[in-house]
């Protein structure tokens, strides 16, 4: 008797992506015995203070297997190579490019995405971030039929997850890329004999997430406190929400809810071992994790014994 997880396993499949959550499935479906003959990521960029140039996460564990790694500047101009190779499905998950029309037409079993949200909700750069920011109790992975047009194609599948109070960006897109695992694993098999049909997306309740420009990371005090705290945590610990201090930034990674008192916003009304307190417009924050421009990113505790004049200063 055929073993049909062996039969399935033959197909040529390329995988698209780039970050961390990207690598993980990557892993998993080499490990899990699949044939991915190449890997497509975004080229490598320096890192860190030093700027020292890094392989990119996906093109470490293409080195690891032994398996060729394309970096083009741009997909669309630069994919001769897919034509040679031939593959028979392309994976793609936070690949950072859009995939023209061009890539869509080569592998006979097409193109399928995974995307950090249920769609038709959240199509976009930044699904993971925008369901911390708007403060949802659930999101999901979608495994979809990749189209010309941005996370528009039919679904094959979702499978959802609940977003914890004490979730943010990094703990999110963890939980995350075991759902994507789990999610791609399970659907393979069916997708292959064309098993897994694929239903339209609901366009009367498209929603989107563009890519959070870099002033936008600065926290608004007009902001109610659950929309300060939930924009904390949509973006830790990278890039990081901040606020100015004495003209300088103060990234805060980690806040919770201590009352709804009123005060002067943006005063540090509490700094001690017990606590450092931010007035907000309807109420008082607790900033939890810090860090100062140009130094580590510290608990509250620790901030507040290096910085002692810091009760009654005005965060703007």
């Amino acid at each position: 008797m055929y073993n049909i997880c062996m039969i399935m396993k033959k197909p040529k499949i390329v995988f698209m992506g780039t970050p961390e959550i990207s690598a993980f499935v990557l892993e998993s479906l080499i490990q899990n015995g699949y044939n991915v003959v190449a890997v497509i990521a975004q080229p490598d960029r320096p890192v860190g203070r030093k700027q020292i140039l890094e392989a990119v996460p996906t093109k470490v564990v293409a080195n690891k297997y032994g398996i060729r790694c394309f970096q083009p500047i741009k997909i669309r101009n630069d994919y001769s190579f897919l034509l040679e190779i031939k593959p028979d499905l392309i994976i793609t998950l936070a690949y950072g490019q859009i995939v023209p029309q061009s890539v869509l037409n080569i592998p006979k079993f097409g193109c399928v995405n995974l995307h950090g949200s249920i769609l038709p909700k959240y199509r976009g750069a930044a699904p993971i971030q925008y369901a911390l920011l708007n403060g949802d109790k659930e999101t999901g992975m979608s495994l979809m039929k990749m189209t010309a047009a941005m996370d528009a194609g039919d679904v094959y599948a979702v499978k959802q997850i609940k977003i914890d109070d004490d979730d943010n960006c990094t703990t999110l897109f963890n939980k995350m890329a075991v759902v994507a695992r789990d999610l791609i694993l399970e659907s393979l098999p069916k997708l292959f004999t064309k098993e897994l049909i694929a239903m339209p997306q609901d366009e009367n309740f498209v929603t989107f997430s563009p890519s959070i420009k870099p002033e936008e990371e600065k926290i608004d005090l007009s902001s109610s406190c659950s929309q300060i705290i939930n924009k904390i945590r949509a973006l830790s610990y990278q890039p990081g929400a901040y606020l100015l201090l004495n003209d300088e930034k103060l990234k805060i990674y980690k806040a919770k809810l201590i009352d709804r008192s009123s005060g002067e916003t943006g005063k540090i009304i509490k700094a001690d071992k017990n606590g450092l307190y931010l007035q907000c417009q309807d109420g008082v924050i607790s900033l939890l994790e810090v860090q100062r421009q140009g130094k580590k990113r510290m608990k509250y505790n620790d901030f507040v014994n290096g910085n002692s004049n810091i009760l009654g200063q005005k965060l703007i």
